[in-house]
C-alpha cells in the first residue's frame, strides 16, 4: 500500500492537486490502494488577535477550522481500498514530517498541497526542501511591466 503525506491549508486548492492522483494510474487502470495522511496547516492568528483570545479558544478555532477542511477533502480521497488519516499540524512542519515518516514508514511520499501566497514564504515541509533566500517580495516581470503600463496609462 502506497502512503502519501499531504499538507493542506485550502481545501479547494488541495482538491485540484489531489484529484488527478486519486483513483487511476497512467494507463487508466485502478491504482493500488493508498493510505493518505492529510495534515491541516491552520492559518496563523495575528499578533493583535492573540492578545485578546485565550490559548484554549485559539486551539478550539484551529480544531474547527481543520474539521471543515477535512470534511471537504476526506470524502474525495476515501475511494474503495484507500484509507485516510487526519492530523492537525502543530509546531514546525519539518519535525512533523519526520515524525509521520517514522510512524508510517520512511518510504512515504510527501506532497505540499498548500496554496502559495503572494509575498509570503511557506514553511518548508521536509528538511531537504530549499528554504527561501530572503523575505522580500518577488514578482514576475510581466506583473511589474503591466503595473508600469497601467501607471503610464493613468497619467
Amino acid at each position: 500500500m502506497e502512503k502519501i503525506i499531504v499538507y493542506v491549508d485550502d481545501a479547494a486548492h488541495a482538491q485540484q492537486q489531489l484529484t488527478p492522483m486519486n483513483g487511476r494510474d497512467a494507463q487508466g487502470a485502478p491504482a493500488e490502494p493508498t493510505h493518505w495522511v492529510v495534515v491541516a496547516c491552520a492559518p496563523r492568528v495575528t499578533r493583535h488577535v492573540s492578545k485578546w483570545v485565550s490559548h484554549s479558544a485559539r486551539e478550539s478555532w484551529r480544531a474547527k477550522w481543520a474539521e471543515k477542511v477535512f470534511d471537504q477533502i476526506v470524502p474525495a480521497l476515501s475511494t474503495p481500498g484507500n484509507t485516510v488519516t487526519t492530523v492537525l499540524a502543530k509546531g514546525p512542519l519539518t519535525e512533523l514530517t519526520q515524525k509521520l515518516k517514522a510512524e508510517h514508514g520512511a518510504s512515504s511520499r510527501v506532497l505540499d498541497a498548500r496554496r502559495p501566497k503572494l509575498g509570503q514564504d511557506l514553511q518548508p515541509v521536509t528538511p531537504d526542501q530549499p528554504a527561501p533566500q530572503d523575505g522580500r517580495w518577488t514578482l514576475p516581470g510581466a506583473v511589474v511591466g503591466m503595473g508600469a503600463v497601467l501607471v503610464l496609462a493613468a497619467e
